[in-house]
């Protein structure tokens, strides 16, 4: 007999007069190197939020079931732009500003930059420091995955459908990416601990080719996303409540001292180490 498929898991939670609605799912193990996670989501507000979405070694994808959220510009708080039925957002180095009038509901998919780019088939230097509307990158035969995965009855049945699609470029994919896929899996293992004159005599490349092939197929240079990867290693510790002097993290996740840090915090969140912690608390009551 097979052993059954994992089923959505689904958390509720109030606080004050908002509530919120959280389904996730493990990817099947076929589809991990490609997908990071996903989770459905409803959030209701009593007024508009607007949320500091901090960079990620991976590409986001956003389907909307619900009114658009407004993104602004990376960096930026004063343009935004709109993209109904979701969008795509390529990995930056810099924070950008999501808001929303007091109601979403979609589903987000985090796709490994590999993922991303069997899935899409486009170049990730395309999406790098962008957003992109989900509708004009996603391949012909799944133009209406939005409303498809709108007009599903069931959590289950929308992370099936992902996983389907997802699965079906891959099997198509004509585009090689075995060394870069190596060279990604060292980064991450290491948490961004890596001498890149190293990773290239591994590789068996110049520096220069190596550069070359992560911005087509991660979308930045092996360095950066080295210092993305460190930095998400200590988001996540943080968001789960962790403890520890900036001193202590700084040694525990690899950087030179407190001041290397609070360098890069400040670089990718847009604000001081201790507020940047301060939300990354508030949002870990939103994990299931």
């Amino acid at each position: 007999m097979h052993a059954l498929a994992p089923r959505a898991q689904i958390v509720r939670g109030t606080s004050g007069e908002s509530r919120w609605e959280l389904a996730t799912r493990p990817p099947s193990p076929r589809l991990r190197p490609y997908i990071r996670d996903y989770s459905g989501y409803t959030e209701e507000t009593p007024g508009p939020l607007r949320r500091r979405e901090f960079p990620v070694p991976q590409v986001v994808v956003i389907i909307e079931f619900g009114p658009p959220l407004r993104v602004f510009g990376a960096g930026g708080d004063r343009v935004h732009s709109l993209y109904p039925g979701g969008f795509v957002a390529g990995l930056d180095d810099t924070f950008t500003l999501t808001e929303h009038d007091g109601f979403q509901r979609g589903l987000q998919l985090n796709l490994t930059p590999i993922g991303a780019r069997l899935f899409f088939g486009v170049p990730m230097a395309e999406l790098t420091g962008r957003v992109v509307s989900a509708r004009d990158l996603l391949p012909r035969k799944h133009a209406r995955l939005a409303e498809r995965l709108e007009e599903l009855p069931t959590w289950d049945a929308r992370f099936d459908l992902i996983e389907r699609a997802l699965g079906e470029r891959v099997d198509e994919a004509r585009i090689e990416t075995g060394v870069v896929s190596w060279a990604f899996r060292r980064i991450q293992e290491r948490g961004g601990a890596v001498d890149m004159r190293a990773l290239a005599r591994e590789l068996g490349y110049s520096q220069k080719h190596v550069i070359d092939l992560f911005r087509e197929n991660v979308g930045v240079p092996p360095k950066l996303l080295a210092r993305l990867v460190r930095f998400d290693r200590l988001v996540q510790h943080l968001k789960a409540g962790a403890s520890g002097t900036w001193a202590e993290l700084a040694q525990r996740f690899g950087y030179y001292d407190q001041a290397h840090l609070a360098r890069d915090v400040k670089q990718f969140t847009g604000t001081t180490p201790t507020r940047a912690r301060a939300q990354l608390i508030d949002l870990s009551g939103l994990s299931p």
